[in-house]
């Protein structure tokens, strides 16, 4: 999603986000807490090869509670050394993609992993063949009571479990199966040649990912048409491929839910992740009712921006210029720390505890990877990549970061290992949770009209984004899947025809669909992971819900139930476990409250517009004029 810079109060700026050289340690990884050196490294890489074919050994002899309590154990023992492993590794090859110690290191663990994985491969296949009777019993056997919610899962698969030789076939051809993302993936990132574009300066800017993000939010709207059509025009040569291969992944999709006896794609994705299909059905359907507050705020777009209609490349064009000073990182800290609050003394402890022992690592350097991410293992603490620039958009990733972050902390501090993860569908609740505390509070500091105005657009960016966008999606993808479920093909026309045909839906009538926006299909990477991008929209109306609820509530309950929630971890079915928190997805109620916030937020935007007395062309120029100089 795009955000723009926030003014805050002048005494809270510095002239410059970056540190002195002498404090940028304090904002970098030290590694040595997963491994004070390679030395200690190898031992555990020993242990692991060592326990391999120890594991292998109880193939065969999976029939009686002791023995498969005694198989947990030691996987678990050896899958917690292996991911420290392979966490170390990782690190220090996105700290420096040329380290070679790193990359020596991962080329190691990855081939070890491959032997753990071909090691173990035996056990669930196994567990799933005895009996339901059997798996009922060793759900509630002593030996196996820390288990009871895995076992829960494996009764729930049974009826989709094949006979052993089944199972093994559709094993060996699970990578065919899979094939179409990687040759999208090739054509897409592999093949494919970004078109350059000139700015009003002469310069001629080659359109990468991050350039073409940058050239939309161009004031100067002849570049931005220029920008979106060069980009469009290029995705043309490369679309009969990109609807080859979404076809055949959508065609393996079906065919592995048929296989296992699921009534479609979407049955089998929502199963993954015990998800009741209303939940889907009600996400689309409240979306679609509160589709008019979204058409009013491309209408407000349109007039503020002065134009006809809005494109394509007027979507994401900044309705106040960028002329603030950039948030330095202490500042940024001191704005997170304050904006979390509201989740009690010992959240913002463990925050502060990110910060004091280098969980982060911060800015950008040469050979850094350039994106962000919250990452880490069992038995260590999270580590945050970031490539912090000073800007609205660095503050609030950080935030977003940390939430992730805090839910590994209290879900290792109270689960055992085998309940540590989470699912898509509760992952992303903490960290847009973070997110809504940080804009609530920014938007009570600001000092300025222009300050709100520009916090105020950062919400509902947030929300069209995050939501509309995403439930768009699911839309296109529940149509491509019911249309090769009945025996349809996807050619690229017909692909292009229902995208244009949503964007019109969605946007409503005071947007133009370009042809060239036709193609914006081929840019999703995610439709060749069925049934993904829905949860970020769940997870945004989950999140609104809970902090609504701790904003509102006086007694501390809505704190502990979300802190109950952080510390779940995977012990219970996502849908139970936001429940426990306060939060019903089956309903359609979260969805629909988020959603009729969105609406009020675009009744403030205009009120705040009328009241400034905004005229189009002074916006325009004033945005020309903040954006000409970069």
């Amino acid at each position: 999603m795009k955000r723009w810079l926030l003014g805050l109060a002048a005494g809270l700026l510095l002239t410059s986000p970056w540190p002195t050289s002498a404090a940028e340690t304090a904002y970098e990884w030290n590694v040595a807490d997963i491994y004070p050196s390679e030395h200690e490294w190898m031992r555990d890489y020993q242990a692991v090869q060592n326990a391999l074919p120890k594991l292998a050994a109880f193939a065969g002899k999976l029939d009686d509670a002791k023995t498969i309590a005694q198989l947990f154990a030691l996987n678990e023992q050896t899958a917690r050394k292996l991911e420290k492993l392979s966490l170390y590794a990782h690190l220090k090859r996105d700290l420096n993609i040329e380290d070679k110690t790193a990359a020596r290191l991962g080329a190691k663990v990855e081939a070890l992993a491959a032997h753990y994985a071909a090691k173990t491969a035996f056990i669930e296949p196994e567990l799933l063949a005895l009996p339901e009777r059997t798996l009922r019993k060793l759900q509630t056997s002593e030996p196996l009571k820390a288990y009871r919610y895995y076992f829960h899962e494996l009764c729930e698969q049974k009826p989709h479990t094949l006979t052993k030789r089944e199972e093994q076939l559709l094993a060996k051809l699970s990578p065919a199966l899979g094939e179409a993302e990687n040759i999208y993936d090739h054509a897409a990132r592999g093949d494919y040649e970004p078109p350059s574009v000139k700015m009003p300066n002469g310069k001629t800017v080659t359109l990468t990912d991050d350039q073409y993000a940058a050239m939309l939010e161009h004031s100067d709207r002849r570049y931005r048409k220029a920008a979106f059509e060069a980009k469009a025009k290029s995705y043309e040569a490369m679309e009969q491929t990109a609807a080859a291969t979404l076809y055949a992944s959508v065609k393996a999709d079906e065919l592995y839910a048929n296989v296992r006896r699921y009534p479609s794609g979407l049955a089998a994705a929502l199963a993954a992740d015990d998800v009741p299909k209303e939940v889907f059905d009600h996400l689309i359907a409240a979306t679609r009712r509160h589709l008019p507050a979204l058409h009013r705020y491309v209408e407000l777009r349109r007039r503020a921006l002065g134009l006809d209609r809005v494109h394509s490349y007027d979507l994401y064009v900044p309705l106040v210029s960028e002329t603030m000073k950039p948030i330095p990182v202490e500042t940024a800290k001191t704005l997170i720390m304050e904006g979390l609050k509201p989740l009690g003394a010992d959240y913002i402890r463990r925050v502060h505890r990110a910060f004091q022992e280098r969980w982060l690592d911060v800015y950008p350097r040469p050979k850094k990877y350039t994106g962000g991410y919250n990452t880490g293992a069992y038995d260590t603490h999270p580590f945050i990549l970031l490539n912090y620039n000073g800007s609205l958009d660095s503050v609030l990733t950080m935030a977003h970061e940390l939430g992730h972050a805090m839910h590994s902390v209290y879900t290792n501090e109270t689960q055992p290992y085998h309940y540590s993860g989470h699912s898509i569908f509760t992952a992303e609740v903490a960290s847009t949770a973070n997110e809504w505390l940080l804009l609530d509070y920014l938007y009570k500091q600001a000092k300025t009209k222009e300050e709100k105005l520009r916090l105020l657009i950062e919400q509902i960016e947030q929300i069209r984004g995050t939501l509309y966008t995403q439930v768009m999606y699911s839309e296109f993808e529940r149509t491509i899947h019911d249309k090769v479920r009945q025996g349809g093909s996807l050619t690229a026309d017909e692909l292009n025809d229902l995208w244009l045909g949503l964007l019109k839906t969605y946007y409503g009538p005071a947007y133009a669909a370009d042809p060239g926006a036709a193609r914006g299909w081929l840019r999703i990477p995610h439709f060749y992971d069925a049934f993904y991008v829905y949860k970020y929209a769940t997870s945004l109306a989950a999140s609104h819900a809970i902090v609504r609820a701790i904003k509102t509530d006086q007694s501390g309950e809505a704190v502990k139930r979300y802190k109950q929630f952080l510390r779940a971890g995977a012990s219970d079915d996502p849908i139970r476990l936001l429940k426990r928190a306060g939060v019903d997805m089956t309903s359609p109620e979260p969805v629909e409250r988020v959603l009729r916030h969105f609406a009020f937020l675009v009744d403030e935007l205009d009120r705040q517009l009328s009241s400034q007395n905004r005229q189009p062309s002074t916006l325009q120029e004033t945005n020309l004029k903040g954006r000409l100089s970069s």
